[in-house]
């Protein structure tokens, strides 16, 4: 007759299974009320969620059975859902906020996270697209990734990842929604659907503060921020919150855009940036003649003196990813769209291995520049 596992086995197994938004272990995180296996080999948990409402309830409901379902002697795992109360929240919240390392005042980012800024000089060159298939090739070669969709007038990237629930919070410590093993935050979450932002720049700038300081981001080694295009005062604000981010300018091949993204360029070089390389949108494919014209990614780069990082070609799959919320580079999509994933896959390789050089900005003086007003 083979034994009944103890409490001890019981609670081992449940150090494997995650809350895959807060990225521990559900024992660490104190969410197992009870845990026992009755004289019928019935194994009988109670986790405390967060919130009654919390959507990952089928997520903890396969990883339990994949591990303790499994353990010698248990028929079967019978789970039970119930909800955190004020103390028990309080306690998560102190215990994921010990440990944060913060990049710079009010800034809840490790030191060593590296800030991508996805910008281009006009909308409808693929920006969004970039920086969701650039994430997630990020987080396919190993790296903790999390994106800031700080476009606000043109939220799109929860649309791309396929995410529709909104973040949980934990007292006022916001929990990012994750999606493909990356997380994200955007205004997008606290709006009504089709929701426009008309906001000033005051506003915005406390969006981003809250985002950048109240988001239980964890421990990442990538931020990827969707920049809004051109250079208004969300740009600013990134500026002022996030010093010495690296900016990623976004180009179609035709003349008129290239000539617009050299300006986002040079107002990140103001904004205290580093341009770290061009990415080509829209290109040629197979050798044809892009609608787009050719050779805008080249002439910018050469202008900005940094690398055309990638070419990404105009392809019908690329657009069907993101429209679906499995973008190409998503592991679900990779076999199907390998070609396309190389591609992101060569621009995540080209980020890890380039170090910045850090490049004076023109000498056009900053208080040209209107900054945000000042917040209480």
């Amino acid at each position: 007759m083979t034994s009944r596992p103890d409490n001890d086995a019981i609670l081992a197994e449940l150090r494997r299974v995650q809350d895959p938004e807060l990225r521990q272990d559900v024992v660490t995180l104190n969410m197992i009320r009870d845990a026992h296996c009755d004289e019928d080999g019935v194994v009988h948990i109670h986790l405390l969620l967060t919130t009654p409402g919390c959507p990952l309830k089928a997520s903890f409901q396969t990883q339990v059975n994949d591990t303790v379902g499994r353990l010698p002697g248990v028929e079967r795992v019978e789970l039970e859902f119930g909800a955190m109360d004020q103390a028990q929240r309080e306690a998560l919240r102190a215990h994921l906020s010990g440990d944060r390392q913060h990049r710079s005042p009010g800034v809840a980012l490790p030191d060593s996270c590296r800030i991508i800024a996805v910008t281009s000089g006009k909308g409808g060159v693929g920006k969004s697209t970039v920086a969701a298939n650039l994430a997630l090739a990020l987080r396919a070669r190993g790296h903790e990734v999390g994106i800031l969709d700080a476009d606000v007038y043109g939220y799109s990237i929860p649309t791309m990842l396929g995410i529709h629930q909104r973040p949980v919070t934990v007292d006022d410590m916001i929990v990012p929604p994750v999606a493909h093993d990356v997380r994200l935050m955007s205004i997008g979450f606290f709006l009504d659907e089709d929701a426009a932002v008309v906001w000033r720049g005051p506003m915005l700038h406390r969006a981003l503060e809250q985002f950048l300081g109240d988001v239980h981001w964890g421990p990442l080694d990538y931020v990827i921020v969707d920049m809004p295009p051109g250079t208004g005062d969300i740009a600013i604000s990134l500026g002022q919150l996030l010093p010495r981010a690296e900016a990623l300018i976004v180009t179609t091949p035709q003349i008129a855009a290239q000539t617009v993204a050299r300006r986002a360029a040079l107002g990140a070089l103001q904004l205290d940036q580093i341009v770290l390389g061009v990415v080509e949108t829209m290109s040629a494919v197979d050798g044809e003649e892009s609608i787009f014209g050719a050779g805008g990614g080249d002439a910018l780069a050469a202008q900005l003196e940094v690398p055309l990082l990638a070419t990404i070609p105009l392809d019908v799959r690329v657009r069907k990813g993101g429209d679906s919320g499995v973008p190409v580079t998503a592991p679900a999509a990779r076999a199907d769209n390998a070609d396309l994933a190389d591609r992101f896959d060569a621009l995540a390789a080209a980020i890890e291995e380039r170090r910045p050089k850090v490049v004076l900005p023109p000498p056009a003086p900053m208080d040209r520049i209107k900054k945000p007003l000042s917040l209480l």
